[in-house]
């Protein structure tokens, strides 16, 4: 594969993906429906710290975080230990909305399913289990707090 292959299968898998976000009457563009399912992963997250797990710009970012908090969908104030960070969470609300639509956060295998069609389980397993490999090289942090989350859920009681 070359570097333009790479990039026409980057963006076939993000039109896979958008596909099968959750939509609505009132429905985000993609850079805001994807900071929003980020700070909903991420409760408690600053700015900075979306801006590295999205790869939007700070700017982006921001701007849309406070479009986001004028509409009531997230919440955000300073950091008690940095008063120069800003923390974002989702409002109650929100969560509980994004909670009765599970879409974005479903696992990746019935989203491949429909975009490979006539792959048997086992093809669509591999394709997950390869963009797997691929996310925890290509994007660290997100797979080290996946696996943290995952300890933490095991360890509880």
């Amino acid at each position: 594969m070359n570097t333009g292959e790479l990039f026409i299968l980057s963006r076939r898998l993000m039109k896979v993906a958008e596909d099968h976000l959750p939509t609505g009457p009132r429905a985000a563009n993609t850079s805001t429906r994807l900071i929003l399912i980020d700070v909903a992963a991420n409760s408690g997250t600053s700015i900075s710290e979306i801006v590295l797990r999205t790869g939007f710009p700070q700017s982006l970012v921001s701007s849309t975080v406070a479009r986001l908090k004028e509409i009531g969908v997230v919440d955000s104030h300073a950091d008690p230990a940095d008063r120069r960070r800003t923390l974002v969470t989702v409002t109650p609300m929100a969560g509980h909305r994004a909670r009765t639509n599970p879409a974005a956060a479903a696992p990746m295998e019935a989203t491949l399913a429909d975009a490979m069609p006539g792959a048997s389980t086992h093809e669509v397993s591999e394709v997950a289990a390869a963009l797997e490999l691929l996310a925890r090289h290509l994007m660290p942090e997100v797979h080290d707090e996946r696996r943290h989350l995952v300890a933490t859920k095991e360890e509880a009681p």
